[in-house]
């Protein structure tokens, strides 16, 4: 019965001669770790504007809604007192509607550069890593050159 030949010294010596540089792969994972911090610093910064848009809103919903529940002298105020807070929450929904579009326009134009300025780099490094590894191709070549003609 024939034995299958075990091919792990010679896979480790073709390995072994075939070098790869891991410097690209660490570059690479550093800039991808710097995009993503700013990303998240742009998130987080948007999220907490909203979040005090939302409170602003809140409370002025509030103080309109302890102005609407106190005391009337008769039903014709409590009527205007009730138009009075659908006209001024209105007027607030708009102004706050509007701030959190400001928010999101601000957020996206941020996320825009970040990201044109991460693909700009990414370009330049690609082009980096292939002229790297094209100038080693031709050494190895130069190389195996003069070892043939010896």
């Amino acid at each position: 019965m024939a034995k299958t030949p075990d091919f792990t010294k010679t896979m480790q010596d073709l390995m072994a001669n075939f070098p790869v540089d891991t410097s690209s792969m660490q570059d690479a994972f550093k800039t991808q770790s710097a995009l993503n911090e700013k990303l998240s610093r742009v998130a987080l910064s948007a999220a907490e504007r909203s979040t005090e848009i939302s409170a602003q809103w809140a409370k002025d919903s509030i103080a309109r809604i302890g102005e609407l529940t106190t005391k009337k002298d008769d039903a014709g105020a409590y009527a205007k007192a009730f138009a009075d807070f659908a006209n001024a929450s209105a007027e607030t929904a708009a102004e706050h509607l509007s701030a959190f579009a400001e928010v999101a326009k601000k957020l996206q134009m941020e996320t825009v550069d970040l990201l044109m300025a991460a693909g700009k780099n990414l370009a330049e490094d690609a082009q980096k890593t292939a002229e790297k590894a094209s100038k080693q191709a031709q050494d190895a070549v130069k190389k195996a050159a003069t070892v043939a003609k010896a």
